[in-house]
């Protein structure tokens, strides 16, 4: 192949990949249609993949993954370290913005900074990881309470763009923009928040850098396996104030 792959096993790769969580029973008409790929050639790939316990097939014909899978995630878990897929995007951030980078997940009624990067400035918003900090004030908190379901039109509307920009809320010398990562059912897991002094880090400013921080956390998303929502573009969407 033109890029040095091996056309047999992208192919049977295109089959696994076939399958997600809404998709976990496949038959072979439903395979042909999603991979593009002939049936007899489904066919033939299918029976290596059954042999090595890749995929199974019921006595009905239809195609489901096989354990060995679930046998390579246990291993993938056990070596998986979140924070090494973490602390390069953030890096990225930071040396993109000059401000701060920050990974929260939810906890209860408070979210947590697993992971932080700090603007190399010497006048900068500061925290540590493993802080705590309230859920209901700052662009982070406001992104894990929407696509944890809170009502409200603030929060559809954060719903909808995938993003929220916090001036002076939670600190009257700060502001921050907050972008939600995802899991593999497309189910927020974290916001990842670039923060600095709202004397520099004004609204307009995160306007601009909005692009970059989605850019960043879609890659986050993909690394950790993740799926982002098709119809969530936050970079393309009108101002909010």
């Amino acid at each position: 192949m033109g890029q040095g792959g091996v056309e047999a096993v992208e192919r049977a790769l295109k089959i696994l990949d076939a399958f997600t969580s809404e998709r976990e029973d496949l038959a072979l008409h439903e395979l042909a249609s999603i991979t593009g790929l002939h049936k007899t050639t489904i066919l033939r790939i299918a029976a290596s993949l059954e042999r090595y316990g890749y995929l199974k097939r019921t006595g009905s014909g239809i195609f489901r993954l096989g354990s060995s899978l679930w046998r390579l995630g246990g291993v993938y878990r056990r070596n998986f370290n979140v924070g090494d897929a973490v602390r390069p995007v953030l890096d990225e951030i930071v040396e993109a913005s000059q401000e701060s980078a920050s990974y929260y997940v939810r906890e209860g009624d408070v979210r947590v900074c697993l992971y932080r990067r700090n603007s190399p400035l010497p006048i900068r918003h500061h925290i540590d990881e493993g802080e705590h900090l309230p859920l209901d004030r700052g662009s982070g908190g406001h992104v894990l309470r929407a696509f944890a379901g809170e009502a409200g039109a603030a929060y559809e509307d954060i719903r909808r763009t995938g993003r929220c920009i916090s001036i002076g809320e939670r600190d009257p010398d700060v502001s921050g923009v907050a972008v939600p990562v995802f899991d593999g059912d497309a189910v927020c897991c974290g916001v990842i928040v670039v923060s600095g002094l709202k004397s520099r880090f004004t609204h307009d400013v995160m306007l601009r850098f909005l692009p970059t921080a989605v850019a960043a956390c879609r890659q986050l998303t993909a690394d950790l396996g993740g799926q982002w929502p098709a119809d969530l573009r936050p970079d393309c969407v009108e101002e909010s104030r």
